[in-house]
């Protein structure tokens, strides 16, 4: 029998138990001591609303999916119409090749081929691996083009803590500012947090706030990394998300408008993103790989399922 999202490719080690899929190398399922920390789907389904899925070449939304870069006119197919934008780029739905695996580690890989909305070539890899109660996510960009090429990662996971809504669940974001949604993408401009609705440097309920928040300089401990961090609050069940200093950006989202009604507010997606949302039209935070050049960063999840 065909899946969905192909081939599942199973990882585990102490605890902790993940899934990926073949269809865009897309984190499925993760669980620690039986719990579900993402909120992912199941096997008989597609990925929704972006769910576990990897966003390159691009992550969030391109305006118009139009963009020019090298003297290249590029224009990608509109796959949020309702907004006319080019939303999370183009491999969510490309099938991953495994390079290696082994019982506690995957890596896959695809290749960007030059077409309308990206003119250039790029190999990409990414690699995930459990431990004891955490999750590493280690991606890889190669041009191998002949030409510079523009690039911008994301990921999308869903995080959890096991509560039927996000309302009842404490949220730490370690930003100081967020991206102004009053002002044009193409000229973005971050505005600071404190004082507004949107300040979560330390931690409170989520309560009835709707997030879907672009939230940068980010504050980050003697090892480069930046960690926010989803905990039910009097039972001692939390999950961390960190980031590395390859990923500037973290976007939160509380899945208010979610396709499905039973799956609105049920996990909040913090998104690790190496640039903002149009950064092909903007440049801000653009990666621009030259020939033969690379790109590498890392995420990963801590959790305690007590």
């Amino acid at each position: 029998m065909r899946h969905p999202s192909g081939e599942q490719y199973v990882i585990a080690s102490g605890r902790s138990r993940a899934t990926i899929s073949e269809v865009g190398a897309t984190l499925r399922t993760f669980t620690v001591e039986g719990l579900d920390v993402i909120d992912g789907f199941t096997i008989d389904e597609r990925s929704t609303d972006g769910r576990g899925q990897v966003l390159a070449p691009w992550p969030n939304r391109l305006t118009d999916g139009r963009y020019t870069y090298g003297g290249h006119e590029c224009q990608a197919p509109l796959n949020e119409p309702a907004r006319h934008d080019a939303i999370h780029g183009l491999v969510r739905w490309l099938d991953w090749s495994v390079v290696s695996r082994r019982s506690d580690q995957v890596s896959l890989s695809c290749v960007i081929r030059p077409q309308p909305a990206y003119e250039w070539q790029l190999d990409l890899e990414v690699t995930y691996t459990v431990a004891d109660s955490e999750l590493t996510t280690t991606f890889v960009a190669l041009n191998v083009d002949r030409e510079q090429a523009p690039f911008g990662v994301g990921f999308h996971p869903y995080l959890t803590v096991g509560t039927p809504l996000v309302d009842h669940v404490d949220l730490t974001v370690p930003a100081i500012a967020f991206l102004d949604p009053e002002v044009p993408a193409e000229t973005p401009r971050m505005v600071p947090v404190s004082g507004t609705a949107k300040d979560f440097t330390r931690p409170r309920s989520i309560a009835s706030t709707e997030l879907d928040t672009a939230f940068g300089e980010l504050a980050r401990g003697d090892d480069g990394r930046a960690v926010a961090r989803l905990e039910a609050p009097g039972d001692g069940r939390w999950i961390e998300l960190w980031v590395d200093e390859g990923y500037p950006y973290l976007m939160v989202y509380t899945a208010d408008q979610v396709a499905s009604a039973d799956r609105r507010r049920a996990g909040v997606a913090i998104e690790p993103m190496s640039c903002l949302p149009d950064a092909f039209r903007s440049g801000l935070d653009l990666i621009e790989l030259a020939p033969g050049a690379s790109w590498r960063a890392s995420w990963g999840l801590r959790v305690s399922a007590r």
